[in-house]
């Protein structure tokens, strides 16, 4: 049995590395199964198939050279979708929009009372619940299975995109974050570097949750700082105030 020698730094438990194309079925897995609060969205949505095509298909198959996954044990636990090009992924949204609800009014009467419930929010409170965000900036979405949701792992998950990100002169990014009672509150957000633009409620959450939900806009200025925390100097700066 092998030893790690004295001194030395043990391996790592997590891998992160660049998506590739074959790891698009993963990906799509991953996203429906921590699509609601974290965890599976059947409860609220049924059509994983359209549920992925939604929220992947774009990074996936447009722009898959700024997505990075985080392995366990060979196994991929988590993934940052990028975004460098947010016109062409507007465009994108737009032409997919006309498709997808296509697909809804075709399979509409084979959904069960819960998925049709996510569609009426869909069409009469959705639009109005997402809060704005810039337009002409990069932006992301992370998702991560529980065991992935460690603070080590998820640091250099994003930590990595961020870099990416700023290798390629991008000077923000933006991303918009789901909070609840304690969860990813503003001191959180400030503690990454991020500052928070807007949060408006998701109401779909109501009937399944507890406590309000919140959709949170945050932006992070890659000029000051290109990693996931703030400088000691902004930390000092921030307790100051």
């Amino acid at each position: 049995m092998s030893q790690t020698p004295a001194g030395a730094i043990p391996p790592s438990p997590f891998v992160i590395r660049s998506y590739t194309p074959a790891d698009r079925e993963t990906v799509r897995w991953l996203c429906c199964e921590t699509g609601f609060l974290g965890e599976a969205i059947d409860p609220i949505f049924e059509d994983r198939e359209l549920f992925a095509d939604f929220l992947t298909s774009y990074y996936t198959d447009k722009e898959p050279e700024s997505a990075f996954l985080i392995e366990i044990g060979g196994k991929v636990r988590g993934y940052v979708l990028g975004c460098r090009q947010p016109l062409r992924n507007q465009w994108h949204n737009f032409l997919q929009n006309f498709r997808l609800f296509g697909a809804i009014v075709r399979r509409y009467h084979r959904y069960n009372a819960a998925s049709r419930r996510f569609i009426s929010w869909i069409l009469l409170n959705g639009w109005r619940e997402v809060p704005a965000a810039p337009r002409r900036t990069a932006h992301f979405h992370i998702n991560l299975l529980p065991d992935a949701r460690s603070v080590t792992g998820t640091r250099a998950l994003i930590d990595t995109f961020l870099q990416y990100l700023h290798q390629h002169g991008e000077k923000r990014v933006y991303g918009q974050m789901v909070s609840f009672a304690n969860r990813r509150g503003e001191k959180m957000f400030q503690r990454y570097g991020f500052k928070l633009l807007n949060r408006m409620e998701i109401t779909k959450y109501r009937r399944l949750h507890p406590e309000p939900v919140y959709l949170c806009t945050v932006v992070k200025d890659l000029q000051e700082n290109s990693k996931l925390y703030e400088s000691n100097l902004q930390l000092a700066n921030n307790q100051k105030n």
